[in-house]
């Protein structure tokens, strides 16, 4: 195995399948399968997952809610989609443990360092729900944080698209994939990967992005396995 700890990053918007919002059972259990086949060779698995899919902070606070209150309605919304997702892959047989930056401990286990990492080691896989717990920070930057945390050898980002272009490919047909690039080159043509508090967090702690096409079955496990799928971040 290439990665041995890796952090899933989902955004809440992957959840909704074909529906305009709100879950999509089906995805949810397709996913729930392909995150089981790599659990089951072994590898350790973080997951952070998004809310947009139910409520999206930014886009509560332009609508004249409170920023803050917003973002904590957003976060919220990434813990419903954490009991989701953990209830998706119970089903396929996976031990999970949801732990949230915001205490709620009848619903999920506070975070805590050290014993997110023994879930790990153990062989659960873990959901953080919650964000940061702190408003103005995004999933993307949780996910690097957590992954930091953890120690995890990498944020694999799962998407719709198969990587990192030129420019965005549903749109400009020209656009060109990137194999491989730097964080120095990401920043310098001004690529779209992480919110820039997320990409910078990474890149101090040489924490290595590789964003790929979730929604493609097999590409989670070859990714894993050393196949190159999608697009590498790092030095």
């Amino acid at each position: 195995m290439t990665y041995k700890r890796i952090l899933l990053k989902l955004s809440g918007e992957a959840l909704m399948g074909d529906r305009q919002y709100g879950i999509d059972p089906a995805r949810l259990a397709e996913y729930a399968k392909e995150i089981k086949k790599i659990v089951d060779k072994g590898v350790e698995v973080a997951i952070v997952i998004g809310g947009g899919n139910i409520f999206r902070g930014v886009a509560g606070a332009s609508n004249g809610i409170d920023r803050v209150q917003a973002d904590y309605m957003g976060m919220l919304a990434t813990i419903i989609n954490g009991l989701a997702l953990q209830s998706a892959l119970e089903d396929t047989g996976i031990k999970t443990r949801l732990l949230t930056a915001i205490k709620m401990e009848q619903v999920a286990e506070p975070f805590i360092k050290r014993r997110a990492v023994r879930h790990l080691e153990k062989g659960r896989v873990v959901i953080f729900g919650g964000g940061t717990g702190n408003p103005y920070f995004t999933t993307d930057t949780a996910a690097v944080l957590r992954a930091i945390e953890i120690n995890a050898n990498a944020i694999l980002k799962g998407t719709r698209v198969d990587g990192i272009y030129t420019s965005d490919p549903e749109k400009f047909k020209d656009a060109i994939k990137f194999e491989s690039i730097t964080y120095k080159d990401v920043m310098s043509k001004g690529l779209k990967v992480m919110d820039m508090t997320a990409f910078t967090l990474s890149q101090e702690n040489d924490l290595p992005i590789v964003v790929f096409d979730m929604n493609t079955k097999g590409n989670l496990e070859k990714l894993v396995s050393g196949e190159k799928i999608g697009t590498k971040v790092d030095k």
